[in-house]
């Protein structure tokens, strides 16, 4: 027998249990997980799940559980106690929730980012997580039911956070933890059984908020019919789409003067990058503030603050002849234009930019559904989903560029004008056939505006998330983020001596504009 090692009068063993936890491989962790679970060839065979499940309250009222799944990001969870329906959706294009009142409305923003990020974890199943642009990191290790596990933290591109928990035993997802529909979850997972291959938890525990569902699934079934009505607003809560033709028209000659009312206001735009490490953690972050004004429809935007700091007087004066450089270059560029659509009225056609991404573009590209009425900031809009038009073969770069684009949009008919757009690339652009970049999968946009003064819409926040490899080498992922807020009145007259807009006199009091809450 070997002889008791002693450390100072401790054996190693309790040493050792005295240490802190060692950091673990993420990588491995999940790869064990994949092995345990079916393999990672038995995995991407899924092509829909649906897991039904039954369980009985607390106070003795007996419900249902339904999770429909579909790839390759739709998502279906539904609860029923009683006569009410509590139901969260991504359907490729929005998310959607039912509340126990029954009402029926658009998630935005933070609410919105998390069930999207649920569509993708679910179909997944963290396979390929690398490719998905999927963020793995190690948290910590800690117990879960009374035994260690191990906690990773994944990160989706557009920054949402989920906790899943690793048995180090059977590798198999002990719980995770997230924020789903802006309402906290955790699920604790147990009898796991093989379905096609592939092990699933046959009891599930349901922490949503403060409630606890005990869930006993009583089927769980691969790859069988689940149509895309299933993650689709409801019939009952649709209207009938507008001539879309007629609308966007109408949009779209009404953009002159919409641009004429902006030149009436000017604001501060605050501008917030940051960029991400493959396991979601914050490489670089910088933040810059600007004033702005707005000049034949374009934003003139000068640098007045970096990282919270004001800029010295040499900087601020190089700052002012840069936007004194792009006023000039614009009013050169209008008078072009101006010039050449006069000559092409008077020659009787119609002149149009092929780079340009009107309307009419997305009308021939894209196909739209689910259009359904709610309310906006204070005003009734029209919205509906929007996603590519497989029936269309797409000719100019910018036909190439919209047909792979999904998302949503907010539109007020009276205003004439867009209030919102949520929109990403179903797959990867490549311009120059990849040679010069790579616009990844999962890059999103959001564009905010709120009605100032009963008068016109304004931005109040964009939100860019973009992962990119340039020049078939360096790859990366960041988030930006716009919030315009302090508009007040501006006479557009007085730009020959601008410097910093925000100190012209305002002919109103500051406009009621608070910025859009950052869905993060």
């Amino acid at each position: 027998m070997r002889p008791h090692l002693v450390i100072a009068g401790i054996s190693l063993a309790v040493a050792l249990a005295c240490l802190p936890a060692r950091a673990q491989d993420p990588e491995k962790i999940v790869d064990q997980y994949i092995k345990a679970v079916g393999g990672s060839k038995a995995i991407s065979k899924i092509r829909t799940l649906a897991i039904e499940g039954t369980f009985t309250t607390p106070d003795g009222k007996t419900g249902t559980y339904t999770l429909d799944t579909r790839i390759p990001n739709r998502y279906y969870s539904e609860l029923v106690v009683a006569d009410q329906n509590v139901i969260e959706a991504y359907n490729g294009k929005s998310a959607w929730h039912q509340t126990q009142s029954g009402e029926v409305a658009t998630l935005l923003g933070d609410e919105g980012a998390q069930l999207e990020a649920a569509g993708q974890y679910y179909n997944s199943h963290l396979v390929n997580a690398k490719k998905n642009k999927l963020g793995v990191g190690f948290a910590a290790t800690l117990n879960v039911r009374g035994k260690d596990a191990y906690d990773l933290e994944l990160t989706t591109p557009t920054g949402v956070k989920r906790h899943v928990f690793f048995d180090p035993n059977s590798h198999l997802i002990a719980k995770e933890v997230a924020v789903i529909g802006g309402v906290e979850q955790g699920v604790l997972y147990d009898d796991y059984r093989s379905v096609s291959g592939v092990k699933f938890p046959y009891k599930i525990e349901l922490h949503r908020g403060n409630d606890v569902y005990d869930v006993s699934v009583t089927r769980v079934a691969v790859n069988e019919p689940v149509g895309e009505r299933v993650f689709d607003f409801p019939r009952k809560s649709q209207v009938q789409l507008p001539d879309l033709k007629a609308l966007f028209k109408e949009i779209d000659a009404n953009q002159k003067a919409i641009d004429k009312l902006k030149e009436n206001y000017a604001g501060t735009r605050s501008e917030e990058e940051t960029e991400y490490d493959k396991t979601g953690k914050i490489n670089k972050r910088e933040i810059k503030e600007y004033n702005f004004f707005y000049l034949d429809g374009s934003e003139i935007s000068t640098l007045t603050r970096k990282d919270g700091r004001p800029l010295s007087e040499e900087e601020q004066r190089k700052e002012n002849e840069k936007t004194q450089k792009e006023i000039k270059d614009l009013q050169k560029a209008h008078e072009k234009k101006e010039t050449k659509e006069e000559k092409a009225k008077e020659q009787g056609k119609e002149d149009k930019d092929d780079d340009d991404v009107g309307i009419e573009t997305f009308l021939r590209v894209s196909q739209f559904v689910n259009p359904r009425r709610e309310r906006f900031r204070g005003q009734d809009v029209l919205v509906f989903d929007f996603e590519p038009n497989p029936d269309y073969k797409a000719h100019k770069l910018v036909e190439k560029i919209v047909q792979k684009l999904a998302g949503v949009i907010w539109i007020d008919e009276k205003a004439h004008d867009v209030a919102r757009l949520e929109a990403y690339f179903t797959g990867d652009f490549r311009f120059a056939g990849g040679l010069l970049a790579n616009l990844q999968k999962g890059t999103s946009f959001i564009f905010e505006q709120a009605y100032i003064n009963n008068e016109v819409w304004l931005p109040t926040y964009e939100e860019a998330h973009v992962g990119v490899r340039v020049l078939m080498v360096k790859g990366f992922k960041v988030n930006a983020i716009s919030r315009y807020s302090d508009y007040k009145r501006f006479n557009v007259e007085s730009i020959a001596a601008v410097g910093k807009p925000k100190n012209a006199e305002p002919k109103d009091p500051p406009a009621d504009s608070s910025p859009a809450p950052r869905p993060d």
